[in-house]
């Protein structure tokens, strides 16, 4: 005799879809406009700094960087669900998240930049490091998540990777033991529809991404992911569950990567042509600018002024960047270990010497 062990459903959240329309009721946050601009405001601060910083990396100023075009909602919607105390364990696209949570875009520019200084964030207390390695970090986050439950501290851990992260071992690691000891953390899946050269077809059979959370026993859902107003909604509902029940989630945030996957990257060679055209019409900047136009809140001559903000505000970031005197050659050794062994510390010193006779 048949019978039915268990069934499961992923849903899908969206709220302002590609025209610009309601398409379900507005969370209570989104119901006051100050806060859409303000979310607005993030996303076009985010766009400018991203084009300035691919500037500073094609004219030798800094090196490979990250792209986060056609993104922006994503990274800012849940930069904005965070509370201070919670904790950010990112990848490397994590510029909207990370300019939230007490991160100068000054230091971000300086870690793309091969300073090891731009990794160690004046707000560490609350945020990892960036982790280049696939999808190695959210088991970094499950460690931070098991200290807040032992503490018994009202703070929720937000981990954020790729699509390509989730065919790593240490990602399905981590959701085990997430859902097994049941902790405060939310996984957030950026599915920008790449990892790197490999399209989500090839990078696994399942219909989601988010229905990996299935086999792990938590929570997962799929939210639109140029969809601002729903990303900010979805990431917040997340961690509060993380924060006061201690129940992880995993988030599948769905865009599409409107860049190569870095500078060191081109897409030409593998994208199919006129896709990056036909996926801009979903773009997560004009849709928020159209709605605020449609209720009236939102004004040309405003669009103008902020455009001269966010160029001006990230000149002067830029300048920031670019005025930090170079680290010693010797601070090689300085982030290797937590006690330098005795041939390293000789090493060093004999560097030091050499770099302070050719000075």
């Amino acid at each position: 005799m048949l019978k039915i062990a268990a069934e499961f459903q992923i849903p899908y959240y969206q709220i302002l879809n590609e025209q610009s329309q309601l398409v379900d009721a507005l969370p209570a946050f989104a119901k006051d406009p100050k806060q859409l601009i303000h979310l607005y405001r993030l996303m076009v601060l985010n766009r400018v700094f991203d084009t300035k910083a691919i500037a500073l990396q094609r004219t030798g100023k800094m090196g490979t960087y990250p792209s986060t075009r056609g993104q922006e909602a994503s990274f800012v919607g849940a930069g904005a669900a965070l509370a201070e105390t919670d904790v950010v364990v990112p990848y490397y696209r994590d510029v909207g998240i990370l300019m939230q949570h007490g991160v100068t875009l000054s230091e971000i520019l300086l870690y793309w930049g091969g300073d090891e200084r731009g990794n160690s964030f004046a707000s560490r207390d609350g945020n990892f490091p960036y982790s280049v390695p696939v999808g190695s970090q959210p088991l970094y986050a499950t460690g931070a998540a098991t200290a807040f439950k032992i503490r018994r501290e009202k703070r929720a851990v937000l981990t954020v990777c790729g699509d390509g992260a989730t065919s790593q071992g240490d990602f399905y690691e981590a959701m085990n033991v997430a859902g097994v000891w049941h902790l405060p953390i939310v996984f957030m899946v950026s599915n920008n529809q790449w990892a790197i050269s490999i399209p989500l077809s090839q990078q696994t059979a399942a219909k989601t991404l988010a229905q990996k959370a299935i086999a792990a026993g938590i929570a997962g859902e799929q939210v639109d992911g140029n969809d601002v107003i729903a990303v900010r909604d979805r990431v917040a509902q997340a961690l509060q569950k993380a924060r006061e029940k201690s129940e992880p989630t995993l988030l599948e945030i769905i865009s599409y990567r409107q860049s190569d996957h870095t500078t060191a990257d081109d897409a030409k060679r593998y994208e199919a042509s006129g896709t990056r055209d036909q996926e801009w019409i979903k773009e997560p900047i004009t849709r928020l600018r159209r709605y605020l136009e449609n209720i009236q809140v939102w004004s040309i001559q405003q669009e103008e002024e902020l455009q001269k903000k966010c160029e001006t505000e990230v000149e002067n970031i830029v300048a920031d960047y670019l005025s930090v005197p170079p680290q010693a050659p010797e601070s090689m050794f300085d982030y290797l270990y937590a006690t330098l062994p005795v041939a390293y510390k000789e090493q060093r010193e004999e560097l030091k010497k050499w770099s302070g006779m050719h000075e």
